[in-house]
């Protein structure tokens, strides 16, 4: 068969391989971006446990100094708690998916201790 001619049976075929592998490439793309919002989401817990346990220190409202310190829409708790001279948060965020079907990944936990602040100040 001369260059350049092709039979006809052979139309189209590359698109339907790529059409083939295209769910592989999704899939290793939203693993990616799943692996990078789990980070994030462990980012963001240490963040709020250390904004929360230093505005606890200080008599302020640790849960609420806590949520404002992270992304919106991310879901954070954490509350205080008083060891004699010093307060302990530790923050818990639940790790959002993008990958269909698989609904939790669990949560991000940070712990942060700070002196509490007697000063008054």
């Amino acid at each position: 068969m001369p260059y350049g001619l092709r039979r006809r049976g052979d139309r189209g075929q590359v698109a339907l391989e790529y059409l083939g592998f295209l769910p592989l490439l999704l899939l290793v793309a939203l693993g990616a971006v799943q692996l990078g919002l789990i980070a994030y989401a462990a980012q963001q817990a240490g963040t709020a446990a250390r904004t929360g346990a230093r505005s606890a220190s200080l008599d302020g409202d640790a849960q609420g100094d806590c949520a404002r310190a992270v992304s919106s829409w991310l879901s954070v708790s954490c509350p205080p708690a008083f060891l004699g001279d010093e307060v302990q948060v530790t923050a818990e965020v639940r790790i959002p998916s993008v990958i269909p079907g698989i609904g939790n990944f669990g949560t991000a936990r940070k712990t942060a201790t700070m002196p509490v602040d007697h000063t008054g100040n």
